[in-house]
């Protein structure tokens, strides 16, 4: 009976991570299709585009990430005052809208307005769906649990690329971008339909005086009995709320204000990595150095493989390695692997130089997607203090997104002014981040949050592994 209870409570956890993280697979897909419709939309207008210049493709790209600015503001925001369901339910239709207003699109400022209504979605998604997902799995779990949220964002983005290269084949060249970006409503329906069946986050419900429902939700997800565990939520939830109280007058704290700035920071500076100049434009790159457009659309589908297989290998790896040490070394890969990739302009115009400007987008995914992206998700949720988190994740999650926006909105201009040597401008800059990182960033391993606050508070660098590491 235990067993089969066990086996139950098992199922419906994955049942329950599986829908709701269709809301990183949304944003994925979203963040990633454009990638693919991008080439079509800058047919002329009589040809079925919408007449894209390299300043309006930077444009329609960026405005999703600035809409996902104020999304992941808002959003979280609205999760707590009416719960992390009911959000998820909200930002679904709001994928849909804004997925079927991008399809629909008849001119580039009708195109901009939706795609920043789908950034909204995409920006609520981030930062809704690893808190949800958290609230729900066991502490045994969580780790495993949550790290599934970026895993289906990439995987999101490679059935992007996917689907791309298909309708790129068998559409018309006209309306393919439509197809392309309308497909986007489908993990729309399926979010909104699946989280209709999947409960409300215990953590909220004690949060608001319900705790007789957090426990019956508890019981459907736990094997033990859950009452110790919603005292604790209830201890947890009352501190927090108690220091949180005053989060902007403790920023006024040397120490705090400090963390808080290098947390603020590194959300930036993972942007200027020039990753989502990969992601969102690897197309446009490979048609650039002579490859065609079909062609380049069925390679991208191998950073789509790349990214996924790279994160997976990452979350394998990062519970036995310092996250300083994989940050060094992912800083190293990236700025090789851009310096590369810029002398690859120098390289004569022949067939063979589109793929080796293609593997070297891939190494540089490979170091990104493994070593950064894993340790900047995981970092961002154990450094800030207890006091100021709500607040320093709110403000370093909108800077992200800014950030984001703006590298998007200039890569394609650079592109088309100095071409590939846009990339010895990233591995300069990526320097200067991997100089940053190693002088400012703490390390996390093996240091529970208290002890680290601890060790911050005392004035210390925090560049040490902690004592709870193993291995």
């Amino acid at each position: 009976m235990d067993q089969a209870h066990a086996r139950a409570v098992r199922r419906r956890l994955n049942t329950v991570t599986i829908v709701v993280t269709f809301g990183a697979l949304a944003f994925g897909y979203d963040t990633g299709v454009i990638s693919g419709a991008l080439p079509f939309m800058t047919l002329p207008t009589d040809a079925g585009g919408l007449d894209l210049t390299p300043t309006t493709e930077g444009l329609v790209t960026s405005s999703l990430l600035l809409g996902a600015a104020f999304g992941a503001i808002i959003g979280g925001r609205l999760s707590d005052r009416y719960g992390r369901r009911h959000n998820v339910l909200m930002l679904a239709f709001v994928f849909f809208v804004g997925a079927l207003g991008c399809a629909l699109a008849p001119t580039v400022p009708v195109m901009v307005g939706c795609r920043m209504v789908l950034g909204f979605a995409v920006g609520g998604a981030s930062a809704t769906v690893p808190m949800f997902i958290g609230e729900l799995a066991p502490a045994s779990r969580r780790g495993q649990l949550v790290s599934r949220n970026e895993l289906m964002i990439v995987t999101g983005q490679l059935i992007a690329y996917t689907s791309n290269a298909v309708i790129g084949f068998v559409a018309e060249g006209a309306h393919a971008w439509r197809i392309m970006l309308g497909l986007a409503t489908v993990p729309a329906v399926a979010l909104w339909v699946g989280v209709l069946l999947v409960p409300e986050s215990p953590r909220w419900l004690v949060s608001q005086g319900r705790r007789d429902e957090a426990l019956e939700v508890l019981r459907q997800l736990r094997v033990e009995d859950p009452a110790p565990e919603v005292a604790e939520i209830s201890e947890v939830v009352e501190k927090t709320a108690r220091l949180q109280r005053n989060s902007w007058q403790h920023l006024t704290v040397p120490w705090i204000r400090r963390i808080t700035l290098i947390g603020v920071g590194f959300g930036v500076v993972i942007q200027l990595t020039g990753v989502n100049s990969i992601m969102y434009f690897a197309p446009t790159v490979l048609m650039s150095t002579g490859m065609g457009t079909q062609a380049s659309l069925v390679a991208t589908i191998a950073n789509g493989v790349v990214s996924v297989v790279a994160v997976a290998t990452g979350i394998a790896v990062i519970g036995r390695s310092s996250r300083r040490t994989m940050l060094r070394i992912g800083m190293v890969g990236l700025v090789m692997s851009q310096v590369f990739l810029g002398l690859a302009s120098l390289l004569p115009e022949a067939p063979w130089r589109g793929y080796i400007i293609l593997a070297l987008m891939l190494c540089f995914l490979w170091f990104m997607q493994m070593f950064c992206a894993i340790c900047f998700w995981l970092m961002m949720a154990e450094i800030f203090p207890l006091r100021v988190r709500g607040v320093a994740m709110g403000i370093a999650v909108f800077c992200q997104w800014i950030s984001n926006a703006v590298v998007t909105l200039c890569f394609p201009i650079l592109l088309d002014a100095i071409g590939m040597r846009t990339f010895f401008i990233f591995a300069a800059v990526n320097f200067v981040i991997l100089l940053w990182e190693q002088r400012y960033l703490p390390e996390t391993r093996g240091k529970s949050l208290e002890y680290l606050e601890e060790e911050l508070a005392s004035g210390a660098d925090g560049r040490a592994v902690g004592p709870g590491a193993v291995g």
